[in-house]
């Protein structure tokens, strides 16, 4: 009976700290991208591409893209800026856990098995400029494509950062019908290898 009661108070007081740790993980992030227009260019980006496939006049398409094209170029510019901002953020701060189950301040205790965030905001960063800027002359939807892996895979990191890798995973299939791995495959070939480096997975 002590150990069933030394148990439950065990799994509260766990609760209680992740939730915290959660909230403070929020609140951070939140103060950074709350400077920037980064959710809404997305979605800007991610509805226009969907307009414009489909479009069947090619004059009017046309038109569509060289608006998305400008709205690349600004989200790629926005969340550079947010990248160099939030590297100066403490590295305490920044520890995103690796392990399957969120643990509270997993980064101060097993720091083996986290990373940084603020160099996975840096990876996205380069990925979304790289794509942006096609110098590997992508169509115009192939570049869509791998714009939206982009994305959702920094939106991925952002809820992996606030919650848990497996709650990120749920949202991305909650919200985009698209798994994690999928997300993995679809990025630039850049992106991916530092990406996977970063995580180690």
């Amino acid at each position: 009976m002590e150990f069933l009661i030394l148990a439950t108070l065990l799994l509260v007081g766990a609760s209680i700290l992740k939730s915290a740790d959660q909230r403070r993980r929020i609140a951070l992030l939140g103060s950074y991208l709350g400077n920037y227009q980064i959710e809404k260019l997305m979605e800007n980006l991610t509805e226009g591409y969907l307009r414009c496939l489909g479009e069947d006049d090619p004059e009017r398409r046309s038109q569509i893209w060289a608006l998305l094209d400008d709205t690349e170029r600004k989200l790629s510019m926005q969340f550079s800026n947010f990248a160099v901002e939030f590297s100066r953020v403490d590295e305490k701060e920044t520890r995103v856990s690796t392990l399957p189950i969120a643990l509270p301040y997993a980064g101060q205790f097993l720091p083996a098995a986290t990373f940084d965030v603020r160099k996975a905001f840096a990876i996205h960063a380069r990925g979304i400029a790289e794509v942006a800027q096609n110098d590997a002359q992508r169509s115009q939807k192939a570049k869509a494509y791998m714009m939206s892996a982009e994305l959702f895979l920094m939106q991925h990191t952002c809820h992996w950062f606030c919650k848990s890798k497996a709650i990120a995973s749920a949202r991305m299939l909650a919200r985009h019908k698209t798994s994690y791995q999928q997300l993995i495959d679809s990025v630039s070939p850049g992106t991916r290898s530092a990406y996977l480096a970063l995580t180690r997975q």
